[in-house]
């Protein structure tokens, strides 16, 4: 395990040296894959979203000749 430890730290050093800005972009881009699940306020917004009904009711709009339909105030 130490020899692969070793390997990764060489191969991180080198690349650093050779393409920083790669490594700031794949660095950057990993931190935007693994933060949003450690956030806290993930879990609320998942119970907001699981809460709010995907689909509202929509009015029906009373054009004269509707027959099977029920009278409404609306």
């Amino acid at each position: 395990m130490q020899g692969m430890a070793r390997r990764l730290v060489a191969f991180f050093k080198h690349a650093w040296a050779k393409e920083p800005v790669l490594v700031v972009s794949f660095t950057i881009e990993g931190h935007s894959a693994v933060l949003p699940t450690i956030n806290p306020l993930t879990k609320y917004t998942t119970m907001i979203n699981q809460a709010t009904p995907y689909n509202y009711s929509v009015p029906l709009r009373d054009h004269g000749y509707m027959p099977n339909m029920p009278w409404s105030p609306a």
